[in-house]
């Protein structure tokens, strides 16, 4: 059986100095960074041990991670709760710091997102046909992932019954 290639090795010293920096630069997941660690060619007990050196000195934190994740994804990139919570399990953050962090999205900034993001798209779709044209509409808006009973929701005030 052949070795994993690794990109390069390190010792856990050299390891910990690097993911200092690496999870000072952004948050980072406890995923990302354990990934990152066993990319460098240590073994699990290195792993965890610089893992617990890293929370307990405050380099790495899952609440925070998940809080600076939410604000990026909905304010930057214009994401619904959907897929910024889809985004969040696939860094393998806990159920509770998800919870916890999509709270801070404030109920009336989402709403006038929705909107706001229905009126940049409606002017950018060339379908004459109503009905197309609002099909168009939710689609887009639920792959930004958002929920259908706000988009629909939002499409009644802007759009109307058309």
């Amino acid at each position: 059986m052949e070795e994993p290639v690794f990109k390069k090795k390190y010792t856990p010293q050299q390891a910990k100095l690097k993911m200092e920096s690496y999870c000072a630069y952004q948050e980072r997941s406890h995923f990302e960074v354990k990934e990152k660690l066993y990319s460098y060619g240590l073994y699990s007990t290195d792993v965890n041990e610089i893992l617990s050196y890293l929370i307990q000195n405050n380099f790495l934190n899952e609440t925070r991670f998940a809080e600076a994740y939410v604000s990026g994804k909905f304010n930057i990139k214009g994401w619904g709760r959907n897929k910024i919570k889809q985004g969040l399990k696939l860094k393998r953050v806990s159920d509770a710091n998800i919870k916890h962090a999509l709270k801070q999205i404030d109920a009336d900034d989402y709403f006038k997102k929705i909107k706001q993001t229905i009126e940049k798209k409606n002017n950018l779709i060339k379908e004459s046909n109503k009905v197309k044209r609002k099909y168009k509409l939710i689609s887009f808006l639920a792959s930004k992932g958002f929920e259908s009973d706000l988009i629909n929701e939002a499409l009644k005030e802007i759009v109307g019954n058309e």
